[in-house]
């Protein structure tokens, strides 16, 4: 009984073959890269929903009457808090939130509370406790801002972190701990 023996491939091969092959798995591998690299790019640098857009052209007045153009905290990272004066939970986490405005404001973090709530009750309880962050009215309608922005249920408080591009990178819907200060810290 004969055996065959396999033949060696580079026997058989042709160089222009060898090239050929070397060619295209480069060129899968450079594919590869590329998107990943849209991939990876895209990660950081998400587009925003018409929605997150829209919170960027907005302009609130404060409980001074003054305006407060959503413009002016484009380009740093924001802490936008969504609260009320009848809503205890809101009230118990507004000393955090001050504490972490001062201690962060100097490394670009910025944060807004928006009042979900009429301007008289705003200006009596910001009279007992002064906040050093920007307070301004969103009134009722600021349920349905907040809604917008991933708050399916309407609940308060509602808290979104938004990264310099402008786009949400975290929400919390109840009480801000300090653990969530501490995590939120981290992101840009």
């Amino acid at each position: 009984m004969t055996q065959h023996l396999p033949t060696p491939v580079a026997a058989t091969d042709k160089p222009g073959r060898r090239r050929l092959l070397y060619g295209a798995v480069a060129a899968a591998a450079g594919a590869t890269g590329l998107g990943l690299a849209w991939w990876q790019n895209q990660r950081l640098s998400p587009s925003l929903a018409p929605e997150q857009a829209a919170l960027w052209k907005l302009v609130f007045q404060t409980p001074d009457q003054a305006p407060l153009d959503m413009q002016k905290f484009a380009g740093k990272p924001l802490l936008l808090n969504f609260w009320a004066t009848w809503c205890p939970p809101c009230i118990e986490e507004l000393p955090l939130l001050d504490r972490f405005f001062a201690e962060n404001a100097a490394n670009g973090w910025q944060v807004l509370g928006l009042a979900v709530d009429q301007a008289e009750p705003v200006r009596t309880f910001l009279k007992r406790l002064p906040l050093r962050f920007p307070v301004a009215l969103a009134g009722f309608a600021g349920i349905e801002l907040s809604k917008s922005l991933g708050n399916l249920s309407g609940g308060l408080p509602f808290t979104v972190v938004l990264g310099r591009s402008g786009a949400v990178l975290h929400r919390k819907i109840g009480i801000v701990r300090a653990e969530d200060l501490q995590l939120w810290r981290q992101l840009r």
